[in-house]
């Protein structure tokens, strides 16, 4: 049996496919190293240097690629750039030029924007199609009761990269400065190259496929009821998110949290949330089924930004119920995402998962940034405690929404109210 062709029959026994969450671990970490090395560690980096704060803002359209990744998908899911790989294929070479691209970091100093922008947009396009490669690769393999130990496994996987390229990253530049910590981020985002290899497809390649398999496309993603029910929900479920959190921080700062405290609930606390959230999540998924999670998270998330309201407009004093509401958020926000691709999953075919993956989850993120960008203006227009209260309304109108969507299409979408009973996803 050649490795295109080891992967489990659809007949086999039901077991937990070790190998298959190992390989996924390896796969997420690979993305989620650089991209906090560019996200949490380069940025202080740079205004250490005295660089800008308008400059190290511009960086935000480095995720710009994220958002938009769901054009190309399609050719991600059609090409092939191995003869006997696929999606591994496509991991190997944008992981490549992910490392490729922090190795060239050494060659500019740590002020040098343009340059950093340049390299950190070329490491953006690679981890985005690295993601398409990776999301369709778990979404087409893994068992409907898989998914939620799989997003779970993303969650943590994310979760270390906050701590070895984030955390680690700065301790790294304090102590032995710009190029070993580059040198040594490089070399430690080449060990998840192994689950690269590791990676077992039952793709039938060009020839074999024929005129049996249709032509990836967004609107082959549009054509299915089902599919574009699930998109008006990733629209809509996180609609509110972003207006509190970009503004968390400088209500945070507002209300005289110090600095170091403000770092740790965004940081560290970010991390533990990770890994906790992740493993509640797939443990309540696994039970419950997805309607009910989304519900108890978005209920759960109303409150915490009717806490934050509260504070703003005077009704709750001190500082403890925003270091709870806060740090609950981030726990809330990881639970989230593993229960929404989890969903995200359910509606994914077989001859385009990476494309119907990615326009959901572009989706959601569209929605989310869309607030984080207006939240600033309208925090200016009526002040923090109104901007929550408007949060808090539309998190509970999204929650209500995204039930009564559920509902409509829990028939043609398996595992929505009751943990899955198995059975392999289309």
């Amino acid at each position: 049996m050649t490795a295109t062709d080891a992967i489990s029959a659809p007949d086999a026994p039901a077991k937990p496919r070790y190998r298959l969450f190992a390989v996924l671990a390896g796969l997420y970490l690979a993305q989620g190293i650089p991209t906090y090395l560019f996200a949490a560690a380069i940025p202080p980096i740079m205004r250490e240097q005295d660089v800008s704060r308008t400059a190290i803002g511009f960086f935000s359209i480095l995720l710009l690629p994220l958002v938009l990744k769901f054009l190309w998908a399609p050719v991600v899911d059609r090409v092939r750039p191995f003869a006997r790989a696929h999606r591994a294929g496509w991991v190997i070479l944008t992981q490549c030029g992910i490392i490729a691209s922090i190795l060239s970091l050494m060659l500019v100093e740590p002020d040098n924007v343009w340059a950093i922008f340049g390299i950190g947009f070329a490491a953006s396009l690679f981890l985005s199609t690295q993601d398409i490669a990776t999301d369709g690769y778990a979404s087409k393999y893994l068992e409907p009761e898989e998914r939620p130990i799989g997003n779970a496994i993303q969650g943590g996987a994310v979760a270390f990269g906050v701590i070895a390229g984030g955390t680690m990253g700065l301790v790294l530049y304090h102590y032995a400065g710009w190029d070993v910590m580059l040198l040594t981020i490089a070399l430690i985002s080449m060990l998840p190259l192994a689950a690269a290899f590791a990676m077992r497809e039952a793709d039938p390649a060009p020839e074999q496929a024929g005129a049996r398999l249709s032509r990836p496309s967004i609107m082959a993603f549009l054509r299915r009821p089902e599919a574009r029910q699930i998109l008006w929900i990733a629209l809509v479920y996180r609609a509110s998110e972003g207006l509190v959190k970009a503004m968390e921080g400088s209500y945070l700062v507002d209300a005289g949290i110090p600095l170091d405290v403000i770092g740790y609930l965004s940081g560290a606390s970010a991390a533990t949330a990770g890994l906790a959230g992740s493993v509640i999540a797939a443990i309540l998924l696994r039970r419950w089924g997805v309607a009910p999670v989304l519900g108890l998270l978005g209920s759960l998330r109303t409150v915490c930004f009717l806490v934050f309201a509260l504070h703003a407009m005077g009704a709750i004093l001190g500082v403890w119920p925003l270091y709870g509401a806060s740090a609950f958020q981030t726990l809330i926000r990881y639970m989230e995402i593993v229960a929404l691709y989890s969903l995200f999953m359910s509606v994914t075919s077989s001859e385009q998962p990476g494309t119907d993956f990615t326009i959901l989850a572009c989706a959601q993120l569209l929605i989310y940034l869309a607030g984080s960008m207006s939240s600033g203006a309208l925090a200016d227009l009526m002040g923090y405690g109104a901007l929550f209260g408007l949060s808090a309304g539309l998190s509970g109108a999204a929650v209500l929404a995204t039930m009564l969507m559920l509902r409509t299409h829990a028939a043609a979408i398996p595992g929505l109210s009751a943990a899955p009973a198995g059975g392999r996803g289309r």
